[in-house]
């Protein structure tokens, strides 16, 4: 046998374990065949024996004896006389196999077969990892943080894989260190310059509703099933949900008790607001249920422009528009309505402002409630009273009372 030690690329056949053997098998032969084509001008008569385990090859050369002088075609036909030159007992009529030498071939044939047969393997492995992450579009991944710069994350999958998490597909609080595991779902793979890239998002409506398939057994066992997901990432989602059985509260399934089942995906999104509801084919209705947790009072439609009219109590305003618009944004996105909020029993639009609830983030719970025993619920209650009155009607210091109005302000600047 003729061992050269086919070369490092044998040793890649091991650690593409994805690739199937006789692909791989298919490949040697390939190439070598193009060497002995290149050769003797024909392959016809050899037949290359692969053994991917040892890391060699040899190649069989099959010819018929014939008598001397017959011979018409070398390639498939050898003299009597030379035949047994090689071995005294042949007959003619007889096959004769002959190994060919692959050193024969010459260094230079030798070494660009090796490339080819790197390069051939190398798109073999890039084929089996697109084949492998197309199949998973849609799905959750886990992957290691291997390199983390500035508009991307480099993460490696448990294969060795590289994965990628532009910084658009990023939560905005999001922040991962090399070696942390993460989880985000494959939005799509691309070639570029011929190489596979694998695109993660964890901004994606769908890594949501994986993750809830994953915590609601219902919602994989099909008993609910998810009709729309809106998201503002890291902000809020709403999620219209709807149950195949009679006997299942959809939202309470998917919220838990106390709010078990919610919990963890909720710190997963580093703490985005999740509006769970029922869907329901009533416009009227699934728009009162997309403005959560706000209450409205009435509703004038027009199904032709896709538009309505909703009038809340005063109170309610704020909670249905949200910070930065966000809550009557998804509303519009999931019902397909464009929404305009009106103060109830009056004509006029209400001026924007927004629930101190919304600012829990940046300031403690502690501060709101005592904003709210003074009867300020909303941004704009607080800006109306002077710092001064707020010293003196509430229990707070003055360099809070001062950070909380610019908190507020600057929400305010912004739009």
């Amino acid at each position: 046998m003729a061992s050269i030690n086919l070369i490092e690329a044998f040793q890649d056949f091991k650690e593409a374990e994805n690739i199937d053997r006789p692909t791989m098998m298919k490949v040697v032969e390939d190439v070598f065949k193009t060497l002995l084509r290149k050769k003797y001008g024909s392959d016809e008569n050899f037949d290359v024996i692969v053994n991917a385990e040892k890391g060699d090859l040899e190649i069989m050369r099959r010819r018929t004896i014939v008598e001397d002088g017959a011979v018409n075609d070398p390639l498939a036909e050898i003299a009597y006389s030379d035949a047994t030159k090689i071995e005294p007992d042949y007959e003619v009529g007889e096959e004769l196999y002959e190994e060919v030498e692959i050193l024969d071939f010459g260094r230079r044939a030798i070494l660009a077969a090796k490339q080819t047969l790197a390069s051939r393997i190398g798109d073999l492995k890039k084929n089996v990892l697109v084949k492998k992450y197309s199949e998973r579009v849609g799905e959750i991944v886990s992957a290691e943080v291997y390199q983390v710069w500035k508009k991307e994350i480099l993460l490696l999958d448990e294969d060795g894989s590289e994965l990628i998490l532009p910084k658009s597909e990023q939560i905005p609080q999001d922040y991962f260190k090399k070696g942390e595991s993460i989880r985000a779902v494959v939005k799509k793979v691309e070639l570029k310059n011929n190489s596979p890239v694998i695109i993660l998002s964890r901004t994606s409506p769908d890594f949501l509703a994986k993750l809830l398939e994953i915590e609601v057994p219902e919602i994989f066992d099909g008993l609910i099933v998810i009709k729309k997901i809106v998201r503002e990432p890291g902000e809020r989602a709403k999620v219209a949900v709807e149950s195949y059985d009679d006997r299942i509260d959809p939202v309470g399934a998917c919220v838990g008790m106390k709010g078990s089942r919610i919990h963890g995906i909720v710190r997963e999104l580093k703490n985005e607001n999740i509006d769970v509801i029922n869907w329901t084919n009533n416009t009227q209705l699934l728009i009162q249920r997309s403005l959560t947790p706000s209450r409205i009072t009435n509703m004038e439609l027009n199904s032709e422009k896709s538009h309505a009219n909703v009038y809340l109590k005063p109170d309610q305003v704020s909670l249905a528009i949200g910070r930065k618009g966000v809550n009557i944004k998804l509303a519009q996105e999931l019902t397909g309505y464009t929404i305009d909020v009106f103060r109830d029993n009056e004509g006029e639009p209400e001026e924007f402002d927004i629930d101190l609830e919304e600012f829990s983030d940046e300031i403690e719970t502690w501060v709101i409630d005592e904003l709210k025993r003074i009867g300020c619920d909303t941004a704009r209650s607080v800006l109306e009273l002077t710092a001064e009155e707020l010293e003196r009607r509430t229990d707070l210091e003055r360099e809070t009372i001062d950070d909380v109005r610019r908190v507020l302000k600057e929400e305010f600047d912004k739009g």
